[in-house]
This record gives structure tokens, sequence and C-alpha cells, in this order.
């Protein structure tokens, strides 16, 4: 291979299959005709040397157009200039948004043009170098001519390689070909101990005529080579006599390395390969008390210390030096592996939650001046923190630990989300004393049926949904809504919940005429939720008030009932409530198992989502999607942190909440009823000004007023009944470890593509619902949340023509055989499906 076609076929080609951008810098002009000859239908060249101003728009132009039908999917930007270094130079250069937004070119050392050169044609290193040392600007020509190309006949003939680079490749892993001619033929082993010798300086210690002792020699060489090429510190005294490859050779074993891992057909054998000589060599004893072991983790055990260095780089509060560790090796062919993507996952949402702390904390001071400011910026941002902090919370119980390596990076997290909270809090809890709840001009969720459902049904003929979620938090309501806009059109509107934040409450307040019948009734010690003098002890109770106003216009159901059932609805219902109680019920009926059900929140999303699609099919208008009350996640509390009730006479609620007489103090609020929406027999309601309930222990609580229990959402969805055709079709395809049909982890990787199958597939997107199921039909296995996998709904969307690694967590107590199952997560319906079976190894 030239090294024209070889700066084409194995830099520049790659970086944009996997980027789709790349801008070259190249102030030499040495590269300009092997960027034009990239252009085609697939590519569009911009040349930045003809003319400025013109190189500009088209570039920006094609950038804005990218992957759209009938246009490229890549981008190519030529700049005949020197690479922008530093972060004032980036300013200035108007083509480095390219470099920031795709690859770059050149990217470190490894692509100036004498390493290039040697990659290229690394049995001819000795040769390159002596050019170089005469001239610093060899031509094409001049390296091409170097050699002859005449080495190594039998090997180039049995392999049907060219380079000494890609025989060497095909001596570590050979294709069944290879394989075959290697076997049937003689005359090969005494050029691969020659060529081994003169491009690596390996002296072969086997005398085997065979492939495979050879192989095992190279592989081991090969690795620890790059190893030692990496390792900034000296290398221990026990390593000392190991093999390793002559400093010329360096850039062909990083290259050799880097394709090893890289390639789809080669990194399963990387793996085992690496770590059998890890273990071979015993090099995490070897290596304790090295702390720097350079940027590259051809080891797994490397893989471990450059965690480490970003769980005490987080802690330390070096949140840059630990993204930065996170990034280098967010690629890293150890990820590949289910239990160290979730490590990783769980410190890649710490960084991001300890970041939005930052953010909220900076932006709190002028956002809280009134209690209706407090609650604009909770719906906007502040919201997005607790998000963040189910996001970690879900990624610590999806971590199966093997050490306690990475607790002290989960409690640092959720320290510092506790001190923003409890902060917030104290604001929030001010100025509720002194506004009252609701604000003025808030909806208050005891008006939503008569002033925003009602309203709706006055139209003859029009159908209306109420689905009653309970514990949709406001942060979850604006993940639902997100998914629901993308079909439908769907706003979401911040609403006050009625207090004490409980569902009877809650539940009552969304029936009509609570506005102004909804009462809270003394009970001997406790009470009851009254409407209209109706008390209301039941869901029986509450859907009753519903039916004696509408009559046979009205029908109720579970949101699951109705998920499931195949009947239609009689055409006069014109009213239909869906109860849900699937979030409430995950969080609070397992206490001790909190943190491990909140991945059972994105099902009763995706539930949700599917009510909504079975409603349109049902010829549904509207959907009005409302909720009880929010939720606050406890798993940041101290052992201590509980609140002492206030001296008075007291009704607790739900240990968050207090009705009676009494006073404040410093623990505790105390508003008049009245001032705190409430209406009945209690003069006082009360609750604790921190987020610490009355009980310790709680993980998962709501009840009292905070941001989290008393702020939640409103959706209304307007149903659009046109179907538009749909021109966008793709195929998905599953496989696992090329092929393999049994998963040794709880946490299998599996490979998942999309094909699109027209031209107008190339900008779609596709939402895929990833499920592993049991004989029985059950849910064994999903998609881990995070990453690829919406973290609320598990969905994962997908472009076609890309290959992504998706970890699937199983059950703890499935073992068996299972279907892995693509779904579509509103119809259900199946892309594909795998048949695979569990043989893990305890």
């Amino acid at each position: 291979m030239t090294i024209e076609g070889f700066v084409r076929s194995e830099i520049f080609l790659p970086r944009l299959r996997k980027a789709s951008v790349l801008a070259v810098y190249d102030p030499g002009q040495r590269y300009r005709e092997i960027c034009q000859s990239l252009a085609d239908e697939g590519t569009e060249v911009v040349d930045a040397g003809t003319s400025s101003i013109e190189a500009r728009e088209a570039a920006m132009l094609a950038l804005a157009s990218l992957g759209q039908p009938g246009r490229p999917r890549n981008l190519l930007v030529y700049v005949p200039a020197i690479p922008p270094v530093t972060d004032e130079e980036r300013q200035t250069d108007p083509y480095a948004v390219y470099a920031a937004c795709g690859a770059v070119f050149p990217d470190g050392d490894g692509d100036g043009y004498e390493s290039i050169c040697l990659k290229a044609k690394p049995d001819q290193a000795t040769e390159i170098r002596r050019l170089f040392a005469e001239n610093p600007f060899p031509s094409f020509a001049l390296i091409d001519n170097v050699g002859g190309g005449l080495s190594w006949p039998t090997l180039r003939t049995n392999l049907h390689a060219e380079s000494a680079r890609e025989i060497i490749f095909a001596l570590l892993v050979p294709t069944p070909k290879q394989l075959e001619a290697l076997r049937t033929s003689d005359g090969w082993a005494p050029e691969a101990r020659a060529l081994l010798e003169k491009s690596l300086g390996l002296k072969l210690m086997t005398k085997a005529k065979t492939l495979s002792p050879i192989a095992d020699e190279l592989w081991r060489f090969l690795l620890f080579s790059e190893f030692v090429f990496d390792l900034p510190v000296a290398l221990p005294g026990a390593l000392s006599n190991v093999p390793k490859a002559i400093e010329a050779a360096r850039p062909l074993v990083e290259h050799l390395c880097e394709t090893l891992r890289n390639g789809a057909s080669s990194r399963n054998e990387y793996i085992a390969r690496a770590e059998a000589v890890e273990d071979d060599l015993k090099l995490p004893e070897v290596c304790t008390g090295i702390f720097d072991l350079g940027l590259r983790d051809t080891f797994p055990f490397e893989e471990r210390t450059f965690l480490a260095g970003a769980v005490n780089a987080l802690v330390a509060e070096d949140i840059d030096g630990a993204k930065a560790i996170v990034s280098r090796h967010a690629s890293s062919v150890w990820r590949s592996k289910g239990e160290s993507q979730a490590q990783w996952g769980l410190i890649e949402t710490g960084l991001r939650l300890v970041e939005g702390c930052e953010d909220a904390d900076r932006e709190l001071a002028e956002n809280a001046r009134s209690l209706d400011m407090l609650i604009g910026h909770y719906s906007t941002s502040l919201r997005e923190v607790d998000r963040l902090h189910r996001e970690f919370e879900q990624a610590v119980a999806d971590y199966i630990p093997s050490d306690a390596s990475l607790s002290v990076a989960v409690d640092h997290c959720r320290k510092r989300y506790a001190k923003l909270i409890e902060k917030v809090q104290s604001l929030f809890s001010r100025q509720l004393e002194t506004g009252g709840w609701p604000p003025p001009g808030r909806l208050s969720n005891r008006d939503v049926f008569d002033t925003v459902v009602e309203p709706m049904l006055k139209e003859s003929g029009r159908r209306v949904a109420l689905i009653m979620v309970d514990a949709l938090r406001y942060e979850l309501g604006v993940a639902l809504h997100g998914q629901l806009a993308e079909t439908e059109q769907a706003e979401i509107k911040v609403v006050c919940a009625q207090l004490p934040t409980v569902t009877p409450v809650g539940m009552a307040s969304l029936l009509p005429g609570a506005g102004t019948g909804l009462r809270l009734v003394k009970d001997g010690d406790g009470y009851y939720v009254a409407l209209n003098e109706s008390k209301m002890a039941s869901v029986a109770n509450r859907m009753e008030i519903m039916r004696s106003r509408f009559g046979d216009r009205f029908m109720e159901a579970q949101m699951s009932a109705f998920i499931r059932s195949k009947s239609e609805l009689p055409k006069s219902v014109e009213l239909l409530v869906l109860r849900t109680v699937d979030i409430d019920a995950h969080l609070e009926n397992a206490p001790s198992e909190t943190l491990t059900t909140l991945n059972l929140i994105h099902q009763s999303l995706k539930a949700i989502r599917q009510a909504v699609h079975r409603l349109k099919s049902e010829h549904f208008s509207d959907v009005i999607i409302a909720t009880d009350h929010g939720f606050m996640l406890n798993a940041h509390a101290e052992a201590g942190d509980v609140c002492s009730k206030p001296p008075g006479s007291w009704t607790v609620v739900h240990e968050r909440a207090l009705l009676g007489e009494g006073q404040s103090d410093a623990a505790n609020f105390v508003l008049p009823a009245e001032k705190a929406g409430v209406r009945g027999d209690f003069a006082k309601l009360g609750g604790p000004r921190s987020l610490a309930p009355y009980r310790k222990g709680l993980l998962y609580f709501h009840g009292g007023a905070s941001l989290q229990e008393a702020v939640v959402p409103l959706i209304t969805i307007r149903l659009k009944q046109v179907k538009q055709p749909r021109i966008a079709a793709a195929k998905v395809t599953l496989s696992y470890k090329n092929g393999a049909k049994r998963v040794t982890t709880r946490l299998p990787v599996v490979d998942l593509a999309v094909e699109g199958e027209n031209m107008f597939s190339l900008s779609e997107t596709f939402e895929i619902l990833l499920e592993a199921h049991n004989k029985k039909g059950e849910v064994v296995g999903e998609a881990k949340r995070g990453g690829l996998a919406d973290v609320a709904t598990g969905i994962i969307t997908a472009k076609p023509g890309v290959k992504i690694q998706v970890t699937v967590k199983m059950a703890m107590e499935f073992e068996g055989k299972f279907v892995l199952k693509a779904l579509n997560p509103v119809t259900l319906a199946q892309y594909v499906s795998l048949e695979l079976e569990t043989d893990y190894a305890v």
C-alpha cells in the first residue's frame, strides 16, 4: 500500500466514519489531493484554501444539512494552515468548530508525517528514519520506493497481505482462510521469524513451526511492549527481563494494539489474550505502588487504576481532572465488559450530579427572592439536579460491587447533593411561611378538573382521558413529556399539589369540585378526606364522585388493565379515568429496596406511553396526565437525620406533615391551615424545615412541603388523529460475542445495529426497547439505564448505519434460557429477537 493509500484508508476514512466530520490541518499542503479524492456521494469536501469567505459559507451549509435526505453523511474540511493549539487560537480559528464537533488531523504525535510513514512501512523503519534524518519532508514517492516490496513472499502469498503490518495482524488474528493456508503450507515460519525480528525486535524463543505457539509469544511480546512504551516511570525489576520491542517499533506496536482493541472481529480475542498475559506476568502484584501507568489501558488492571484515579479526582473536587480521565477512557476496550461499564457509568453520573449542583448553587440566590420565583427556577433548572440525583442513585443500584473502591465517591456525591437541596429547602420553607401555599397565580391541583378537564367535556362528542398517576415527580413528568411530544402535541405545566402531599389528599384534590369542597376532617387521633361532606376513604369513593356527575359518559379502569384489554370502549364514554400507582408502589412498599426499585420507574413511564397510544386508537382527542404528589429520595441521609416534632397537639401525616395546634421552632415551620391551602377541622399545618422526616430510616418519602413533594407536572396532550404515511423504515439486528449463545455475566454487552431500508431512513432516529424474557414471557433483564438507554424510560435511540454496544442488566435471581427482544416502545411490536442462555461462573 502506498503512503497516500495508507493515509486515505487507515487515517482519514476511519475518522470520517466514526465522527462524520473531519477537519484536516495541513500547512505544508501535503495531503490536499488525498482529501479531494475523498469527495463522493457520501462525503462533501470543503477546501478552505480556495476562498476563505466562500469556504466558510460552504462548510456551515454542509454541516447544517449533514445527513439529510439526498445530502452527504460526512464532511471533510481541508485547512492549509497550522492547527490551533491554545483556547485563544481556537476562538479565532473559523474552522475550529468542525474539529470540536467531529475529529481532527493531526491529533497528537502519532499523526506526524514520520510516524505515519513508520506505521505504513514498519519493516523499513531503519531506512525511513535515515531518510527523515537527511530530509524532514521526503516525498510520498521516495517513501513508497523504500524496501521494494519484495520481502516475505510466502507470507504475502498465503495471507494475501502486503505490508509487514498486515502480515503481523494476520498472524495475531487470522481469518479462517488465512489459518487454513498457514496450516497446509510450509516455508512461512522462517519468514515470520525474520519479519518479527526486523520489524519488532522479537527473537522468537519457540522452535515450533505452527501458528499457535508463535501467536502466543507474539501476543505477549506485543502487549507487554505497548505497556512498557506507555509507562512513564521505571519498569519494575521483576519485569526487566521480559522481552519487549525496540524503540523504533513503537509506532507499529501502538498501531497494532489500537487496531486489535477497536476491531469488531479482534476485540474479544484481544480481551482474552490481555487477561491471560496479565495473569501470566502477575502484573497487578508486580506493579503495586505504581500510581501513574500512563494513558493507555493495555491490560485490565490498568483500567482499574484509571478508575481509581477518576474517583480520587472526583472526591478531591478536581472535576476537570476527573472528566479528562473519564473522557480518555470512554471507548476503552475494557468498558465492553458490563461490570466495568456499570462502574464507569457510576462515576460519570456522579460527575454530572456534582457539576449540576455547582451550577445550581451559583444560580440560586438570584432566583429565590419569592416563592413564585423559586418554583419557576425549580421547574426550569433545579429539577434537573433532582433528575441527575435519581440517575446517580440508579447507577449506584446498577453497580454490582466486587470491592468498596467506589463507596467514597458515592458518599461524596450524595453529600454534595444534600448540601444543595437542604439550602434550597431552607429558602423554600422561609418563603412558604411568608407567602403561604399555593402562591397567587399558580394553578393548584384542586382546580385542575374544574378549569382544565371539564371545559373540554362541554364540547359534544369530545372524548377526554384523565390519567391519574401516583407520585409522578416533576422531573419525571418532564422526561415523560419529552417522549410524548415527539409524536403528539403535548404541553407541560407546573401545578401546586395539595398539602399535605399524601395520596388520599392528592387524589381527592383532582376530583370535580375539589376547589371549594375539599376538606380534612378530624377523626379521633387521625383524619379523613371529605369532598362536599362525602368521605373519600377509597378509590371507589373517589370514582363514585365522577360517576354521579357524568353517568354513562364516564368510565374508569386501572391503566394496566386498559392496556391489556382487547375490547373497545363503549361509544357513550366521553370521560375515561385511568389509574396507576406503580411508581409509588415500587418505591414505598419495599423501603429497604427503594434504590434498586428505581429502575422500575421507566416501566411506569413506558406503560403511560402505551396507554396514550391505545387511547389514540380509541379516537380520544385529549389526554390529561395529572398526579397527586412528588417525592424525595433520601439516600444521602445520615443515621441520625430525623426531625423532632414541635410542642403542641399534632396529628402526624406520613412522617412529613403535622395537623393540629402548636408553635413553630428552629426545626419546624407552622402555618395557619387556611394559609397553607388546607380547609377543614385543623387550625394549623406544620412540617420540617429540612428534608428530614419524623422517623429515621426512610429512603423515600412524601407528605411534606418541599419543591420535590409539592411541585408537580400537569401534561395535556392533543392527540393527532391524522396519520402521516411512514416512509422511513429500518431493520434492527442483535448479536452477542460474534454468535455466542451463553452469557457468563449478569451484565452482558450486546451489539445492536439499525440498517436503513430506504433513503428516507438515513436522517431518522429509531426508538428501541431492549428486554430479556423468560419462557413465561416475564421480563428478566433490560437495557441498563444510563448512557445509551434513557435513564427515565429505558429507551435506546439509534441511528441507521451505526453499531452500538448495549449493556443488558439481568435479574439477579434469574438463570436459564431467555429471549432478548428489541421492541417498539409504544406498540411493543418486535423488531428482532436473540435466543440466549445464562452460564454464570457462580
